[in-house]
């Protein structure tokens, strides 16, 4: 079974910064592409920012030039720095991994539990 762990959220003041980390453990055999998402309340659930296993990024505009997201593929860890934080910017973010678990099995989507992220003053 696998399990995505997130980890840095909190409370911040707008302009500040914060990391926020996702490890995926467990029975893994490749994980292919990793991502963030966020839903704020009476929201849909949006792409905050996505990278592949060789590196390629992708980024929601709203975010663009103040996220930056990473991995460690040794890890099997996604990072996602968050720069410039705005009020708007307040949601539970979720990171997610397209991975099989051996290598006869499909592809499946796993997603965390959620991290909150507050944005206020």
């Amino acid at each position: 079974q696998v399990q995505l762990v997130e980890s840095g959220g909190g409370l911040v003041q707008p302009g500040g910064s914060l990391r926020l980390s996702c490890a995926a453990s467990g029975s893994i055999f490749s994980i292919n592409d990793m991502g963030w998402y966020r839903q704020a309340p009476g929201k849909q659930r949006e792409l905050v920012a996505a990278i592949t296993n060789g590196g390629s990024t992708n980024y929601a505009d709203s975010v663009k030039g103040r996220f930056a997201i990473s991995r460690d593929n040794a890890k099997n860890t996604v990072y996602l720095q968050m720069n410039s934080l705005k009020p708007e910017d307040t949601a539970v973010y979720y990171c997610n991994a397209e991975l099989s678990e051996t290598l006869a099995s499909s592809l499946q989507i796993s997603w965390g539990q959620g991290t909150q992220v507050t944005v206020s003053s």
